[in-house]
């Protein structure tokens, strides 16, 4: 039995408290999430160039044309070993991954081999950013509080790329990214006008500290 079937609600690992629900749940797309986590075709371009490379200098060496092609399709095979096990692997780690937003908080169930549950309250989030890439999937990124303190080895891959020093937990490649921004948004910003209301109320008319935007449509990339 897997983990995440002794989950008594999916992707998450208890019953939601009184007066959190679920707003929105999903995975990433699985091809678009190997090929931009796992990098496949940039090792199948690798291959690609070392099978041209082996062939031409085996022409060139005067090895004939059945010794170059049996160079190139050397490379070529263990290219497509390393390809498809690359592939193999980016959708089991995308089946397994579960993104949930409630109106508390963002929940991220990730690991294959070791899967684990991240809890993101909104509390800790500063910021939200949204990127849309070429083959129509999305990012949602997570910045968080400088004083809120995570590693990029323990959300990789669900993290957003070269952010090392101050990594940002991210939801990669949605299908529904643009709803799901949506829906983020909205929760985020009604999770603000909490606070503020709270913070009215505690100190009798005062001001009420200001608050980050909710959703920052950051880039779109290829």
């Amino acid at each position: 039995m897997r983990t995440h079937e002794l989950e008594p609600v999916p992707g998450l690992p208890e019953e939601p408290p009184d007066g959190e629900e679920i707003l929105w749940q999903g995975k990433p797309a699985w091809w678009s999430f190997t090929k931009r986590v796992l990098h496949v075709r940039p090792v199948a371009a690798y291959f690609l160039i070392v099978a041209v490379w082996f062939a031409t200098d085996a022409l060139l060496q005067g090895e004939g044309v059945a010794a170059a092609a049996g160079y190139a399709l050397n490379q070529l095979f263990i290219g497509a070993i390393a390809v498809g096990l690359l592939s193999a692997m980016g959708r089991w780690m995308a089946n397994t991954t579960l993104y949930t937003i409630t109106n508390r908080r963002v929940v991220m169930r990730i690991g294959a081999s070791l899967p684990m549950t991240v809890n993101l309250p909104f509390a800790r989030v500063e910021e939200a950013n949204y990127a849309r890439h070429g083959d129509g999937t999305s990012d949602l990124t997570l910045r968080l509080f400088d004083t809120e303190k995570v590693r990029y080895l323990l959300f990789w891959p669900h993290a957003r790329p070269w952010r090392l020093s101050y990594p940002e937990p991210a939801m990669r490649a949605i299908p529904d990214g643009e709803e799901a921004a949506r829906i983020l948004a909205e929760a985020l910003a009604a999770h603000r006008a909490s606070e503020r209301d709270d913070g009215t109320a505690a100190s009798a008319g005062e001001e009420g500290s200001s608050s980050a935007p909710a959703m920052t449509h950051a880039r779109q990339t290829s």
